[in-house]
């Protein structure tokens, strides 16, 4: 089975996850489709494929190397975006693309005037959507990958390697992906999760993370009557967005620079809610912006009485402070992304990933490039070029760990 083929059979399945879920996995598809990659890892040949009840597989395939070598492992996620739907995935495969407009089936039309990075991949083979779904490249895409790199492995026995395993987990897209990751289990000294975009690309920096909620309580009084006595939460609400920096939101800050995020406002004179998400990369910069949050709310509580309650909630951290004292592990992806006719392209994220939560559970766990683009929505594509790279970039790892740091 080739890659792509492989990719086109993964994508049928819909595996989207739900925010609305009190359960592990999100949805049960996902845990159908684990089911479905199990016996295919056995059939493959991987040893010691386990699913456990919340929808995580794990699978080995054993060293063929003399050499004592740390146990490494690759790591993609199951679960499509809630953002589009991931049901009935028609997928079309563009031959030798022209770097023109694409017309997906349903009149949609993907155009490199608004998505300009089709152009780097004039004269690739596109997977693209029908218009009606998102693709599932993320991240099927990098399931196909690693699974593909443990299949060439066992084909090429002259490349050797030391322990590999390869873990898929759910619910990622609403992150969760990480909660229930067995990192004892799955026992390897690092990681790669497979589920960056363009080719070359290497991250290992991402976003500080928390959340924000404010409730703020209202007095409500006849209008007619209300002077000195009405209190109204929601127009207090619009009051306390506006002491923020307003050139410190998503749509005015880029690469490494932080924001306050207002995600939701709802409510009316009696009472108000704000749901917030803050973000920094610079560790004393997110605590500072955490402090200015509080400050801000104080100061509406200084002014009308005490009528505003905050809850900040940390959600994840920069992986850089765990990765950086053991850079080698860039190093290596470095170097196996280059041998595999690329140039590495180091990247901040702005986001978070499930290996920036497992990296401070003690498993280091970069982000590689899956190969996908423009994510979540009908305009998604992948070149069947970049999934190859990716497969072989996971290859060369395991050969380059094995050289580098075989004993």
């Amino acid at each position: 089975m080739t890659i792509t083929e492989r990719f086109l059979h993964y994508v049928s399945y819909d595996t989207q996850s739900s925010e609305d879920s009190g359960t592990t996995p999100s949805t049960s598809k996902q845990k159908d489709f684990a089911q479905v990659l199990k016996q295919e890892l056995i059939d493959e040949g991987l040893q010691d494929v386990v699913l456990d009840d919340l929808g995580y597989l794990y699978a080995t395939l054993p060293a063929n190397t003399t050499k004592t070598v740390p146990t490494i492992g690759f790591i993609a996620h199951l679960d499509t975006s809630p953002d589009a739907s991931g049901k009935n995935v028609r997928p079309r495969i563009i031959k030798n693309y022209d770097g023109g407009d694409i017309t997906l089936d349903s009149g949609l039309v993907t155009s490199p005037a608004v998505f300009p990075e089709l152009l780097s991949h004039k004269g690739e083979d596109l997977i693209v959507t029908d218009g009606t779904t998102l693709l599932g490249a993320d991240d099927k895409a990098g399931i196909a990958e690693i699974v593909q790199a443990m299949v060439y492995l066992q084909q090429h026995p002259d490349i050797k390697h030391g322990t590999i395993r390869i873990a898929f987990n759910p619910d990622e897209e609403i992150g969760m992906g990480a909660h229930h990751f067995d990192v004892e289990h799955f026992g390897c000294e690092f990681a790669y999760t497979m589920d960056g975009s363009e080719v070359g690309e290497i991250e290992y920096e991402n976003f500080n993370a928390a959340s924000a909620k404010i409730t703020i309580a209202g007095c409500s009084v006849h209008p007619g009557y209300a002077k000195g006595k009405m209190i109204n939460a929601g127009r207090v609400a619009t009051e306390l967005v506006s002491m923020l920096p307003e050139d410190e939101t998503p749509e005015t800050t880029e690469g490494y620079e932080g924001f306050f995020h207002l995600t939701s406002i709802s409510g009316g004179c009696e009472k108000a809610q704000l749901s917030f998400i803050i973000r920094d990369h610079d560790r004393e910069y997110f605590e500072s912006r955490k402090t200015e949050m509080l400050d801000v709310v104080q100061a509406i509580n200084d002014k009308y009485g005490k009528i505003a309650e905050i809850d900040i909630r940390d959600q994840y951290y920069n992986m850089r402070e765990m990765v950086e004292p053991k850079m080698y592990i860039i190093d290596i992806a470095h170097e196996a992304i280059q041998q595999a006719g690329m140039t590495p392209k180091v990247k901040a994220i702005r986001g978070g990933t499930d290996g920036a939560q497992l990296s401070f559970r003690g498993l280091p766990c970069p982000n590689i490039f899956a190969g996908g683009i423009n994510f979540h929505g009908p305009h998604e594509f992948v070149p069947i070029q970049s999934m190859e790279k990716a497969m072989m970039t996971v290859v060369n790892i395991c050969r380059i760990t094995a050289e580098k740091l075989g004993k």
